[in-house]
């Protein structure tokens, strides 16, 4: 369930990898989204966190957390607990403090 590339490297294990330079662009996808003023935080965190935790599982953890870096220790120990077999790389952001 991994996209590939020439049905060969995982996307992310691609780049740099010169044979297969001709499949990928090194051009980021940009996008300005407004953030609305009641938005309180951002998670961004890999799959393995979201392979075994649903969006508001998530949120509920994060909301009474105001410190973003001990927000994001906490999800990952929720991950951890609940046996993610993936890595986990996660960031909070929170907004407007």
């Amino acid at each position: 369930d991994v996209p590939r590339v020439n049905g060969q490297l995982a996307v992310a294990r691609a780049f740099g990898d010169q044979s297969l330079k001709a499949h990928l662009s090194s051009e980021p996808d940009v996008r300005h989204v407004p953030i609305d003023p009641s938005i309180e935080f951002l998670i961004l965190a890999s799959d393995g966190l979201w392979k075994v935790m649903k969006n508001q599982e998530a949120v509920d953890l994060v909301k009474p957390i105001k410190d973003p870096q001990a927000a994001a220790k906490r999800l990952t120990t929720e991950a951890l607990a609940r046996k993610s077999k993936d890595d986990i790389s996660c960031i909070v952001i929170r907004f407007g403090q």
